[in-house]
C-alpha cells in the first residue's frame, strides 16, 4: 500500500526513528514532532488534528494594552502575586456576569495558564487533609494534568464517563468518595477531548456529592462558553456558562484565555475561588505552608513557589479584554464559533467516508460541534489508526492517553484546519476510505 498522499518512504522512516515503540501511544508533542519532520521532509503539509492550539489571531485590545503596559516601564517591576489591582476586580465581574456567580475579588487569581492553575490547586486542595489524599478525574480528560499528579508525587485515580452520564453518574461518583480517600475531583466543561458537556442535572449531582463528602471540585473552563448550542456571549443576560459552582462552595475554577480568548501563546489564566472554600482553614496543610487557609496557601506557598507570578504586561493584556467583554464592547465568543462551523464539515468528511463519531450524546442529544470531535474507524484501534493516518497526512491523538475506555477513538482538533485545506482532508479520507474497504 505504497501509493499514499505522503510519500510511503518518509513516512515510514520517520516512524521508525522517532524511538517509540508505538507512535499511536506517543503524547501530544511526540506527534508534533513527528509530524514537523514528515513536512519538512515531504514538502507537504499535514491536516493537523493533534495539539489544541487557537488557529485565530489575538485580540487587538490585548495587545495594545500589552504594548502600553510596556511603555509604562512595568517590566522593571515584579507584579503582585495575587494579581495586579486591575485585573481581580475584572475577573470576579466576568464569573458574576458569565457563570451569574458571586465571588470576591481576591479569590480571582491570575496564573501562568491553567496549567498552573491546575498545579498550584493540586498542589493545595489534594494536602488538606492528611487522610483524603487521592484525587478523581472524571475523564477522559487533559492528559498533562495526570502528568502533573505524578511530578508532584499525588495520588489520583479515574473512570471513563462515558457510561455513566446522567442519574448514573451519582452512584458512580458515590462509589468512590464514600470511601473516604477522595479529597478533589476534577473535569472540564466543554470536555477535551471529547467535547461532551455536562447537563444542570449532572453539575448538581457532582455539587450535591461534594457537599456530602466536603470533596474540593476543580472545574476547568478551559473552552469557556465554546458550547455553541445555546449562546452565553451576553455579560448579565441567561443563558449563563453552566458551572458546578451553581450547586457547591467546594469550587475551584479554571478560566483559560488560551482558546476562548486565542491567548495561548501569553500564558495567563485565572483562578476563581469560591469566598467560603478560600477562607476556610485545613490545619493539614501546615504540614506545606505557612498557613493553613486555604486562599493564602494557594497565592502565598503554590504560586509562590512556583512563579512568583504571571508576568507583569500580560496581566494587563487580560485585563483590558475581560473588561471589553464584561463592557459588552467586545464579543469573545462571537469571533471563535468559526471553530464549531469548522467542526460541523469536517465531522461530515469523516462520517461521509466511513469514520464513525465516539462520543456523539450529551444524555441523548447531539453532541456540540466545537474545538474538538472524536473519531474511529471500524476493525481499527486508535493507536494503529494514528499511525495509518500518518501516511494519509492526516494526524491527531489517541484517545487512550486521555483516560478513554473507548481504545478505538481518537481525538482531533478543528484549530489548526484552515478552510483551504478543507478540499485536501476530503480527498486524503477518500483514499484513505479506498484502501481500507469496510
Amino acid at each position: 500500500m505504497k501509493d499514499t498522499p505522503i510519500d510511503y518512504s518518509i513516512v515510514k522512516k520517520q516512524i521508525e526513528e522517532s524511538g517509540l515503540e508505538k507512535v499511536g501511544r506517543g503524547t501530544i508533542r511526540d506527534l508534533v514532532r513527528i509530524v514537523n519532520k514528515i513536512e519538512n521532509e515531504s514538502g507537504q503539509k499535514f491536516i493537523r488534528m493533534e495539539m489544541g492550539v487557537p488557529g485565530l489571531n489575538p485580540p487587538e485590545i490585548g495587545t495594545e494594552a500589552e504594548i502600553a503596559a510596556i511603555r509604562m516601564g512595568v517590566g522593571s517591576k515584579y507584579p503582585m502575586i495575587e494579581g495586579i489591582a486591575s485585573i481581580k476586580p475584572e475577573a470576579a465581574r466576568f464569573a458574576k456576569l458569565f457563570l451569574n456567580i458571586d465571588v470576591d475579588e481576591a479569590g480571582c487569581i491570575p496564573s501562568v495558564g491553567s496549567m498552573q492553575g491546575a498545579c498550584a490547586a493540586f498542589l493545595v486542595a489534594c494536602r488538606r487533609d492528611a487522610i483524603k489524599d487521592t484525587l478523581l478525574f472524571i475523564d477522559p480528560g487533559f492528559p498533562v494534568q495526570k502528568q502533573q499528579m505524578r511530578v508532584l508525587g499525588l495520588k489520583y485515580e479515574t473512570f471513563d464517563v462515558y457510561n455513566f452520564r446522567g442519574e448514573k453518574l451519582r452512584e458512580k461518583l458515590e462509589s468512590y468518595m464514600s470511601q473516604g480517600h477522595i479529597s478533589t475531583l476534577i473535569y472540564s466543561n466543554p470536555n477535551n477531548p471529547s467535547w461532551i458537556c455536562f447537563t444542570e442535572k449532572e453539575l448538581k449531582i457532582i455539587g450535591d456529592l461534594a457537599n456530602k463528602y466536603d470533596v474540593v471540585v476543580i472545574e476547568d473552563l478551559a473552552y469557556f462558553g465554546m458550547d455553541f448550542r445555546k449562546d452565553y456571549s451576553h455579560p448579565g443576560q441567561a443563558p449563563y456558562q453552566p458551572s458546578v459552582a451553581n450547586y457547591t462552595d467546594n469550587f475551584l475554577l479554571l478560566i483559560s484565555s488560551s482558546k476562548a480568548f486565542s491567548y495561548a501563546g501569553q500564558r495567563i489564566g485565572m483562578m476563581v475561588i469560591s469566598d467560603k472554600l478560600y477562607k476556610r482553614r485545613f490545619p493539614d496543610l501546615k504540614r506545606f505552608f505557612s498557613s493553613d487557609e486555604f486562599g493564602y496557601a494557594i497565592v502565598y506557598g503554590a504560586l509562590y513557589a512556583l512563579s512568583s507570578g504571571v508576568a507583569h504586561t500580560v496581566q494587563y493584556g487580560f485585563a483590558a479584554m475581560l473588561k471589553a467583554v464584561n463592557d459588552g464592547a467586545y464579543d469573545f465568543l462571537d469571533v471563535v464559533k468559526v471553530y464549531g462551523d469548522r467542526a460541523r464539515v469536517m465531522k461530515k468528511i469523516f462520517t461521509d467516508n466511513g469514520f464513525k463519531i465516539v462520543y456523539d450524546q450529551d444524555e441523548g442529544n447531539p453532541i456540540a460541534d466545537g474545538f474538538y470531535f472524536t473519531i474511529s474507524y471500524p476493525g481499527m484501534s486508535g493507536v494503529d489508526l494514528i499511525e495509518e493516518l500518518l501516511y494519509y497526512g492526516v494526524s491527531a491523538i489517541s484517545l487512550d492517553i486521555t483516560g478513554s475506555e473507548r481504545h478505538e477513538g481518537l481525538r482531533a482538533c478543528v484549530s489548526q484546519t484552515h478552510e483551504s485545506q478543507i478540499p485536501d482532508l476530503e480527498f486524503r479520507l477518500k483514499k484513505f476510505a479506498e484502501h481500507h474497504p469496510l
